[in-house]
């Protein structure tokens, strides 16, 4: 089943301490050639720190089709051929919309396969389904919501604020709450009925 949405890829992969120099020209390399196909929307990598050997590696495209298109060419199965020397293990995970937030970042590593093997492809792993993404986020921005309006309910002058501004603040001040505390204990707790597929 294939999919309309775009589809973010992302990789850990493991390089060479003594090989670094030749890994950045190499990552290059690739995002250089991913640009060239259709439907590329963007990329990008860090190193976990300045002396790391762990780099993460994002890319995107359009849709399924399109980057089934980047994965089964012959310019990346060559690209891929290039860092076999230095490129120690990788692990890659597919995701759509926002159930990145529905998992923790991969860690360990797995070996790198032979790129010219079916066994090479990255496999996509599956999402909850979107009204379970929804019922989570709602179960997580409730409370939080709920806790924040009375909070403030007896500050004074909060009632007299125009509804934008309430509003604005209430975003402004919830948003980073739910992403870095609430969804991330909400989605650790409800991890068996989310990994369940009804």
């Amino acid at each position: 089943m294939t999919t309309s949405q775009p589809i973010t890829v992302s990789i850990r992969r493991e390089v060479d301490p003594s090989r670094i120099s030749e890994a950045t020209v190499w990552v290059q390399t690739g995002v250089n050639l991913a640009n060239k196909y259709p439907g590329f929307l963007g990329s990008g990598w860090v190193r976990a720190g300045e002396d790391s050997t762990v780099w993460h590696m994002l890319y995107r495209f359009a849709d399924e089709q399109t980057l089934d298109a980047w994965e089964r060419s012959s310019e990346r199965a060559w690209w891929l051929s290039m860092g076999e020397g230095f490129v120690r293990s990788e692990r890659s995970r597919r995701r759509t919309g926002i159930e990145g937030w529905f998992d923790e970042p991969p860690t360990g590593s797995v070996a790198v396969a032979d790129a010219s093997s079916p066994e090479a492809e990255a496999s996509v792993t599956a999402a909850p389904p979107r009204w379970k993404q929804a019922v989570t986020i709602w179960l997580g921005f409730f409370p939080v919501n709920l806790v924040f309006t009375y909070l403030m309910t007896p500050v004074p002058g909060w009632g007299e604020l125009p509804l934008w501004l309430r509003v604005l603040v209430t975003t402004l001040v919830l948003t980073p709450v739910m992403t870095y505390w609430v969804l991330p204990f909400v989605t650790r707790a409800l991890r068996g009925w989310l990994a369940r597929s009804r």
